[in-house]
Formats: structure tokens, sequence, C-alpha cells
């Protein structure tokens, strides 16, 4: 219809509420995991299984953080932060039920007794504090302890990069949209003035005061 303003394409990297809602369903299920299922089945009655579990879970992780690491810098598949925030809390979940089914062993730790004392002790290695509340006594602990750090500085600390750079892109990209359609709008308004109604009437009315003076 003529005159009638065009309609404004969404930004390319707008974030899509859906994904969002998906994270959050899915940290919701990961947790509700983690605080219920028999962690400790895989305790000191079967160390060897236990050990090759976390291996292969945290080569898989590490798999899937570098190829949505990647995704993020080349700006290719979906939804890369989204998957990136889910498989940071991921890994940490990881570690923190290995912390957990370790503290089974008596003397292995000190001070942690409950999947909350595992995820605090989590964190609280990932962010470098060390309260000192509690202590990995044990040499299983102690190498865990010691893979988590060197996998927040290397693959963590990377992903985090990455989504905090997706993130800001995100941010740019909206307010450079709606720069862009500030102007569009601005010069559609300008290529299509006169064409409103009461446009047309103040035109009229103003040749009319033209011929009469």
């Amino acid at each position: 219809m003529a005159g009638q303003q065009p309609p404004v394409p969404p930004p390319r990297n707008s974030p899509d509420p859906r994904a969002w809602a998906l994270l959050l369903g899915s940290f919701t299920l990961l947790m509700l995991g983690y605080f219920t299922l028999p962690l400790r089945l895989l305790g000191q009655d079967r160390p060897g299984l236990s050990w090759v579990l976390f291996g292969v879970v945290l080569t898989g992780l590490t798999g899937l953080l570098l190829a949505r690491i990647v995704d993020t810098v080349r700006g290719t598949g979906r939804h890369p932060g989204v998957w990136l925030a889910f498989l940071i809390c991921l890994s940490l979940t990881v570690f923190a039920a290995t912390y957990y089914v370790l503290a089974d062993r008596q003397g292995e730790f000190i001070g942690l007794e409950t999947r909350l004392d595992s995820l605090y002790f989590t964190v609280v290695t990932m962010a470098t504090i060390g309260y000192g509340d509690i202590t990995a006594a044990g040499q299983g602990p102690r190498l865990v302890v010691l893979l988590q750090i060197a996998y927040n500085f290397v693959f963590l600390a990377a992903a985090a990069g990455a989504l905090s750079r997706t993130v800001r892109s995100g941010m740019e990209t909206r307010a450079a949209h709606r720069d862009e359609h500030g102007h569009e709008q601005h010069h559609w308004q300008g290529q299509h003035r006169g064409h409103h109604p009461r446009d047309r009437r103040r035109l009229r009315r103003n040749r009319r005061r033209r011929r009469d003076g």
C-alpha cells in the first residue's frame, strides 16, 4: 500500500527467548539430577569405573566447549552463547559430583559432607578464593582440584571470554539496528510526507492562502 511504512526486519543477532528458556529448563534439570541421583554408587566400591567415567565425561565436555568456542569466534552455529553458558554450568556440576563421590571415603575431604558443600567447594575453587573451610586432604581430591584449576584457566576462561564476546556483539548489533531503523524511518517520513490526510489538508490550506494573497 502506498505510503505505508515498510516492515523492519529484526536484527540478525537478536536473542531467541526460546533458546534462553531452554537453557533455564536444562539448568533446572541439571541441578535436579545433581541433587537427586545416587552419585555415590560410583564411590569407593567402584574406584576404577569412577575415574574412567570422570575422564570420559571431562574429555567430551572439553571437545564440546572447544567446538562452541570456535563457532563463536567464526560467527557460525545456532545460539553459541546459550550452549557455552550451559556447558560451563555442566562442567562445574561434573567437578562438584566428583568431589561428592570422593568425599564418601574417610579422610579424603575435611569439611565436605553434602552435595551443596561439593557445589560450594567447586565454585570457590573456580573463583580461586579459598576460604579454608573445606580442604582436600587425600591424593585423589587434590588431583581433581589441580585438574579443575587447569581446566578453569584454559577452557572455562576461554568459554567465558567467548560468551562475553557473544553478548557484547549482540548488544552492539541491536544498537546499530536501532540507529539504522531510526535513520530509515526519518528518510521514509521525508519521502512520504504529504500522503497523510492531515498533510494533504495542510497543503491545500497553504495553496489556498497563497492564491488568495
